[in-house]
């Protein structure tokens, strides 16, 4: 596998899918009960930027203008955990993200296939008690962990796409779901770079028949094919009030990760039409 997790840390798309996270998380505090998050494709946990990496264009545009942004106070909070108030050198995965959410009772399942990157998970979160790390393919896997034994929690989605048949992958992962954990949360992240596989998907997705919405974050025009125009989250099962939110948060930050050579635009596609922020 080709994907570089450290120099695309931080970048665009992990702005945009973990303010999404912590939303989800956060909705999942609002009961007592205890819940589980599988994360599929959980990389390391933690990355040191590099120099001259994605995070310049994403993260390194909010963090020294953090303060006019309030409404990601939680989201920039894990981020100051790893760094403190001044500069910015490393940025958590979402398994990080994720460990900050756990209460006592709460727990979650991390994958990961890469063997340097589940021996650096490993190290990261070794000792944990409600953290179990395991070096397994997610898609042959996932049988074995969902449903959640809980009854209550998410499952992240979020592969490189570099093989052709991910989207395959994925769609067979929800099927699974749909069967076996309806009411479960999934929240699967994807690369915006051609219109026909994401309709595809699309109808994947709306044959499932749940409550499903797709959320386009765009900062380029979606024109040119093969390009990452921008990136793409479909969240099936989204606590109440989240969607909400996105729709308040997202257009301002699109705008402010776009750039003055960018095109920002949210899109929201709720499995029978859409609506444009």
């Amino acid at each position: 596998m080709n994907y570089r997790h450290s120099f695309h840390a931080g970048n665009v798309a992990d702005v945009f899918k973990h303010v999404v996270l912590v939303l989800v998380l956060r909705a999942l505090h609002k009961k007592d009960t205890p819940f589980c998050v599988v994360d599929t494709h959980a990389g390391s946990g933690v990355y040191q930027l590099e120099r001259l990496g994605e995070f310049e264009q994403g993260i390194g545009l909010i963090w020294p203008e953090r303060e006019r942004w309030p409404v990601l106070a939680d989201y920039l909070s894990v981020i100051e955990k790893l760094n403190g108030k001044a500069g910015i050198k490393y940025y958590p995965g979402s398994p990080f993200i994720i460990r900050e959410y756990l209460r006592p009772q709460d727990r979650a399942v991390f994958m990961e296939l890469q063997p340097g990157e589940y021996v650096n998970l490993k190290t990261n979160f070794n000792g944990i008690k409600n953290i179990s790390v395991h070096h397994v393919d997610a898609w042959s896997s996932f049988k074995a962990f969902v449903p959640l034994r809980e009854n209550r929690g998410m499952v992240l989605m979020d592969p490189p796409f570099e093989a052709a048949n991910e989207f395959d992958n994925v769609v067979a992962a929800l099927k699974q779901g749909a069967r076996h954990w309806r009411n479960g949360i999934y929240m699967v992240w994807y690369p915006f770079k051609s219109r026909m596989m994401v309709r595809k998907f699309h109808q994947a997705v709306r044959a499932l028949k749940m409550e499903a919405q797709a959320i386009e974050f765009m900062t380029l025009p979606d024109d040119v094919e093969n390009r990452l125009n921008g990136s793409s989250i479909v969240l099936i099962n989204a606590p109440w009030g989240v969607m909400d939110a996105l729709r308040e948060l997202l257009s301002p930050l699109a705008v402010g990760l776009a750039g003055a050579s960018g095109k920002p635009e949210v899109r929201f596609v709720d499995l029978r039409g859409s609506y444009t922020a």
